[in-house]
């Protein structure tokens, strides 16, 4: 009963968002113009400059459906696919028109919040709370008609024991992100783990030490990485490598390894209240963030990631993740690199003013990039209560900062457009700040132990779309904080659209 009506159609039945007749009162809303979130203030403010180049676009659904998007697929007969919250798999029609006005079949329900789905020979791949599901329609009737579990080698007691599952690998497999158990325990097993589930159905466990993922995939060079949310033992939100046999920072899960043999000792527990940098000279097997959002100015609560494939299709950003935040409502880039064998990389702003809290998000055949999510649980910046939205590039290149990489006297900072020569070549237009985190069983932690870097020289290449900084006082283990706010294009007339960049600098590289 507690979904109402939409809970009896009939599976079959299409929704054709033209003859519905009334659209729930937060789509005309949003068609009206009112679905935007608040500006972010000093730290972002940039709406209505990012909607120069990026424009939202509504994807309308009934009333009734009460779409809460945990995840998105894209199938080959050109639909959209939507797993719900509310356990329902969702077939959308008409969702990458230019002004969609999107038609909905439910090909599935009863399942449980569905935070995971790929599609490959016919079947959907489903990741659930409690299993990994493979869902078919054997009749050709348009809803799911075989279910059969591979892999349900997990326990499940608690709302809050949530599971991400990434899209299929190049194997088949689904890698399979568990909360702990009420957001600090791990009472059942393999909570706080990640495991791998293989298109046979042996569920292969990969490491321990996770707190609470909300997004798991490929990083821009195919290494399975996922999104962490800040609590204890994670000073604030962060992408983090899934090595075999890493141990991802959160002692509760450890007690599992008798159920992991095959990946050695367990490791020994981190000293609380010290730093990454100290525990993992302690921890052999400690894996770094690889690249942390700093609280608030980047993210509360970071969420589903994908890696733009679209060939310039969305811009300038190619190759790049893009990640959305439940609580701010808002999507972010990252960029990551190996250095001395360790993953870092940066994150920078990209577009705020979506209408509901981010789960899930998804590039369309077109290029564009679909959004989607709920507010509940959690108080979110967005006002509506859920959202399915859509970003559409304008064909017109924003000026950024389109990447950071480390070098081993700075580092290598990449722009969008050609930069103004005299301006750029100058190290006063560049303020650099570090800081790390407490590494604590306590919840999140302050900006600690503040340097100050200084640009010692910067070289504009013949180009200008580069500059190379030498920076006295790198701090291996610290967050680098770019301001560039008199960086200026090269014509002189526009200012960067985003001044804020963040480098996770775990490592230095080498000359």
């Amino acid at each position: 009963m507690r979904y109402g009506k939409f809970l009896f159609c009939n599976m079959a039945q299409l929704w054709p968002a033209r003859s519905i007749g009334h659209f729930s009162i937060i789509a005309l809303l949003a068609m009206a113009g009112r679905s935007a979130a608040e500006p972010l203030g000093e730290y972002w403010n940039t709406a209505e400059e990012e909607a120069k180049y990026y424009r939202i676009v509504e994807l309308p659904f009934p009333e009734e459906l009460a779409l809460e998007a945990g995840s998105f697929e894209v199938l080959p007969n050109h639909q959209l696919a939507i797993g719900t919250r509310r356990g329902e798999i969702l077939l959308v029609s008409g969702a990458f028109d230019e002004n969609p006005r999107p038609r909905f079949q439910r090909f599935a329900s009863g399942l449980d919040e569905v935070l995971g789905l790929s599609y490959k020979d016919g079947a959907f791949f489903v990741t659930q709370q409690t299993e990994v599901t493979r869902i078919s329609d054997t009749n050709g009737d348009g809803r799911g008609d075989r279910f059969t579990t591979l892999s349900d080698a997990w326990g499940f007691r608690n709302y809050h024991e949530f599971s991400f599952g990434s899209k299929l690998d190049a194997e088949g497999n689904v890698w399979v992100a568990l909360c702990l158990s009420k957001s600090y325990q791990s009472d059942e097993p393999f909570r706080g783990w990640c495991v791998k589930v293989t298109p046979e159905g042996k569920t292969i466990p990969v490491c321990a030490g996770i707190r609470s993922p909300c997004g798991i995939g490929p990083n821009e060079h195919g290494v399975m990485f996922y999104a962490e949310s800040q609590g204890p033992w994670n000073g604030s939100c962060s992408l983090k490598v899934l090595e075999s046999g890493g141990f991802m920072g959160h002692p509760a899960s450890l007690k599992w390894y008798e159920l992991a043999p095959e990946l050695g000792p367990e490791p020994i527990a981190p000293n609380t209240r010290s730093r990454l940098m100290v525990e993992r000279k302690r921890v052999k097997q400690l894996v770094p963030y690889a690249v942390v959002f700093p609280y608030i100015k980047m993210g509360r609560s970071i969420s589903g990631f994908t890696v733009d494939r679209s060939q310039g299709k969305f811009g300038p950003f190619q190759n790049q993740i893009f990640i959305g935040d439940f609580s701010l409502s808002v999507v972010m880039r990252a960029t990551t690199e190996k250095v001395n064998g360790v993953w870092q990389g940066a994150c920078y702003p990209f577009r705020e003013g979506l209408a509901t809290g981010l789960l899930a998000c998804q590039f369309t055949p077109e290029g564009d990039l679909i959004v989607g999510g709920t507010n509940r649980g959690w108080p979110v910046r967005g006002p509506r209560a859920y959202a399915v939205q859509r970003l559409d590039w304008t064909g017109k290149t924003p000026f950024e900062i389109k990447e950071i990489n480390a070098q081993s006297d700075g580092f290598l900072v990449t722009f969008t457009k050609p930069v103004d020569r005299d301006i750029a070549s100058q190290g006063e237009s560049y303020s650099l700040s570090s800081y790390t985190h407490i590494y604590q069983a306590g919840y999140g932690s302050p900006e600690v132990d503040h340097t100050k870097p200084q640009v010692r020289q910067a070289t504009v290449s013949e180009n200008g779309l580069q500059v190379q900084l030498q920076v006295d006082g790198l701090v291996q283990g610290h967050v680098h904080e770019f301001d560039l706010q008199p960086i200026r294009s090269a014509t002189k007339l526009e200012k960067l659209v985003h001044v804020k960049a963040f480098y996770t600098l775990n490592e230095i590289p080498t000359k």
